[in-house]
């Protein structure tokens, strides 16, 4: 009678997938980075939608 749960191989998957990983998170940071200096610059320094602009009046 064959199994439900199939056998298993010991396929290594987060070692050789390491790099992208990394590189995903530079990418993140680098976007972040980026978000908040545009956030932060005078052409939307007073953007209503601006997070950082403040409490609303």
């Amino acid at each position: 009678m064959p199994s439900i749960i199939p056998k298993k191989f010991p396929t290594p998957v987060a070692g050789p997938m390491a790099p992208f990983f990394a590189a995903g998170l530079v990418i993140l940071y680098g976007v972040n980075s980026a978000a908040n200096a545009m956030a932060n610059s005078a052409e939307f320094k007073n953007d209503p939608r601006n997070p950082n602009r403040g409490a609303a009046h």
